[in-house]
C-alpha cells in the first residue's frame, strides 16, 4: 500500500508542476502579445522610425526591442549585479532616465489612442456611457496601482 501511496504523491507532484508550466508559458504568452499588439496598435517603431529619418533602420529598432526585452527578462530572473560600485549609481540613474523617456513616449501614444475613443463611441451608440467608461479606466487603473504599491509588495 504504501508502495501505492508514494506513486500517486509522485503523480501529482508532476500534475502539479505540469499546470505551473502550463500557466506560466499562458501567462508568459498572453503578455507578451498584449505587449506586441499594444506596439503594433500605436505604431510605435514605424512612429520612431519617421521622427529620426531613419527608414531604412526599422529592423534594427525592432531587434533592438526584442533584444532589450530578452536581456532584462534574463536579467530579472538570475537577479544580475553590477561588481562596481562607483558606477552602479551613474548606470542606474542613465537606466531610469531611459526608463522615464520610455514611459513618457507611451503615455503620449496613449493619448493618441484615446482620440479613437469618442469615434467608436458613436459608432457603437454609447456616447451618453463615455464619461462612466472613462471613469472606470482610470479608477481601474488607480486600484490596480494601488494594490499592487501597498498589499502585494
Amino acid at each position: 500500500m504504501t508502495g501505492f501511496r508514494n506513486k500517486v504523491i509522485r503523480l501529482i507532484e508532476a500534475l502539479v508542476i505540469f499546470i505551473n508550466i502550463f500557466i506560466g508559458l499562458a501567462g508568459g504568452i498572453a503578455v507578451g502579445g498584449g505587449l506586441v499588439a499594444l506596439f503594433i496598435v500605436l505604431d510605435i517603431i514605424p512612429r520612431l522610425a519617421q521622427l529620426t529619418r531613419s527608414y531604412d533602420k526599422v529592423h534594427w529598432f525592432e531587434g533592438a526591442m526584442v533584444c532589450g526585452s530578452l536581456y532584462w527578462t534574463v536579467a530579472d530572473f538570475w537577479d544580475f549585479k553590477f561588481g562596481i560600485t562607483w558606477l552602479t549609481p551613474i548606470l542606474s540613474g542613465s537606466i531610469g532616465l531611459l526608463h522615464g523617456l520610455f514611459i513618457g513616449l507611451l503615455a503620449a501614444a496613449l493619448t493618441e489612442v484615446l482620440n479613437v475613443l469618442p469615434i467608436l463611441a458613436k459608432r457603437l451608440g454609447i456616447v451618453h456611457y463615455m464619461f462612466g467608461l472613462l471613469m472606470a479606466m482610470v479608477l481601474g487603473k488607480v486600484t490596480g496601482s494601488l494594490f499592487d504599491w501597498l498589499i502585494y509588495h
